[in-house]
């Protein structure tokens, strides 16, 4: 079956709020460094009003992955539910304008639950700590799901943030039931120890069942098989799932496929700003190379340079062009 959609992706639909902030004020409202707080409104209110000067970009994880695709010219849907309100219309409009097709029926403005924001707090070190209410994101269902797309697409990509609801939980095993009925590969970001903590034994669940393709940092890879030896972690994970690739910041990435390992550095930057959407912007360019074609090594090089781009600028979507960037670099003609 040829399949004309390249990457359907399902996950939260954020607005992210961004703003400098010191340790103090993490401290402050109990966020933990690095990682990601969920909270209600009433305390993502409280956040948001003692923030300072701030920055509204549409975000989510999986929604930063398929615009960072849809920037290098793959054909991509993305799956996320949203509210009538102002930050919904934000969403929606900048999915769109990325390139991505985007037809989740969003709540009506009388929901009592409002579209998802992120407070993402950037520490002087340019460390990231995310102080979520995921709103209405979380109330994905299988009536939600596009699955003439899913059918017709080569990857379903997951986000891992999504697996905290019974109905959302749900809607990703149908996803991943209708991918795998027409020979299509799901891939999984694991995206937050935190999340893996919550999940451990689901995840490891499905990523010995259907999952083909797994994306995890190291200190994820490492709190799913409980070690604190990345090779260990590595050697667990062989056998489970055809692909992983392992992100380590300023280590690289090594790349797993059956049995097969490349390690592949980081690229170079000139100024470290904010790490937001680092994994998101990887897995982007990664999975660019894998629905192109490429070898292992070319894959990585590409998660690499996407990430590299993202890590230089406040925010979670490109501001170079991914493709120029991919041919002054020689991944792309």
């Amino acid at each position: 079956m040829t399949k004309s959609i390249d990457v359907v992706g399902i996950g939260a639909a954020i607005v992210d709020i961004l703003a400098r902030v010191d340790d103090a004020f993490l401290a402050q409202h109990a966020v933990p460094t690095g990682g990601m707080l969920l909270v209600d409104s009433e305390k993502a209110e409280a956040v948001y009003n003692d923030m300072g000067p701030a920055r509204e970009i549409s975000g989510g994880s999986a929604g930063n992955t398929i615009a960072g695709l849809a920037a290098l010219g793959a054909e991509v849907v993305f799956v996320g539910k949203t509210r009538d309100d102002q930050l919904g219309q934000i969403f929606a409009h900048d999915i769109r304008a990325a390139g991505a097709g985007f037809e989740t029926p969003p709540f009506d403005k009388s929901h009592p639950t409002a579209t998802a924001r992120s407070m993402i707090l950037v520490t002087p070190d340019a460390q990231r700590s995310m102080c979520t209410d995921l709103g209405v994101s979380g109330l994905l269902t299988d009536a939600d799901l596009p699955f003439e797309a899913i059918k017709n697409s080569k990857v379903l990509y997951l986000e891992g943030y999504m697996w905290d609801r019974d109905d959302t939980k749900a809607a990703f095993r149908s996803a991943m039931a209708e991918a795998k009925s027409v020979d299509g590969e799901v891939a999984l970001s694991l995206s937050d120890p935190f999340c893996v903590d919550r999940h451990r034994n689901s995840f490891r669940e499905i990523v010995e069942g259907p999952v083909d393709m797994l994306f995890a940092n190291e200190v994820e890879i490492l709190s799913l098989f409980e070690t604190e030896d990345f090779e260990d972690a590595v050697r667990q994970l062989q056998g489970h799932v055809p692909i992983a690739a392992l992100t380590r910041s300023e280590k690289g990435v090594v790349v797993l496929r059956n049995g097969e390992r490349v390690d592949v550095p980081a690229a170079p930057i000139e100024e470290l700003v904010d790490t937001t959407g680092a994994g998101d912007l990887f897995a982007a360019g990664f999975l660019y190379g894998h629905v192109t074609g490429r070898d292992l090594e070319t894959c990585g090089r590409m998660g690499c340079l996407a990430a590299s781009e993202i890590i230089q600028h406040i925010g979670a979507r490109p501001e170079q062009d991914l493709k120029t960037l991919f041919q002054q670099n020689g991944l792309i003609g």
